[in-house]
């Protein structure tokens, strides 16, 4: 929690210590989903083909917020490699993960409140969000998709 007073925004900080803390909580349960070979539900979503492309897209979507935020806010590129190739991924899982947070702590802890809300960027999908939500959407995510992978454990 100390590293929350680094940020001038501790708005920022909290979001990253937040983003940080459920990136933190999702890898266990990703590895319980695993070990139990919990089947993800049929889709046509290439993000769910299986439990090592969803531990891809919740690595490589943490990489991605931070990434489109530095470039929103016209901040060095953070220079996080992707995740690794799925064939790798569970074994590199604890140390990429370490790496990713790693990676997050430093862009945003000099910034003012006002970039985070000062105006709305485009994200991929096509929907405006200011920084602040870009932040919280990326608090979240982990949030909902160990949500639902506790939910397959606990049916199957």
């Amino acid at each position: 929690m100390d590293q929350i007073n680094e940020y001038r925004y501790r708005g920022a900080g909290v979001l990253v210590f937040l983003q940080e803390k459920h990136m933190r909580s999702f890898l266990p349960v990703w590895k319980q989903a695993k070990e139990l070979n919990v089947k993800l539900p049929e889709t046509t979503d290439p993000d769910y083909r299986s439990i090592e492309t969803l531990l891809f897209h919740v690595f490589r979507a943490s990489r991605g917020y931070i990434k489109w935020i530095c470039k929103k806010l016209d901040l060095p590129d953070p220079g996080i490699d992707s995740p690794p190739a799925l064939d790798e991924i569970e074994k590199k899982a604890d140390s990429y993960l370490e790496y990713l947070l790693e990676k997050w702590r430093d862009p945003l802890k000099e910034l003012d409140e006002k970039v985070f809300y000062d105006k709305a960027y485009l994200a991929r999908w096509g929907v405006e969000y200011c920084i602040d939500a870009m932040l919280e959407h990326a608090v979240v995510h982990p949030v909902r998709h160990e949500f639902q992978l506790s939910n397959l454990i606990a049916s199957s």
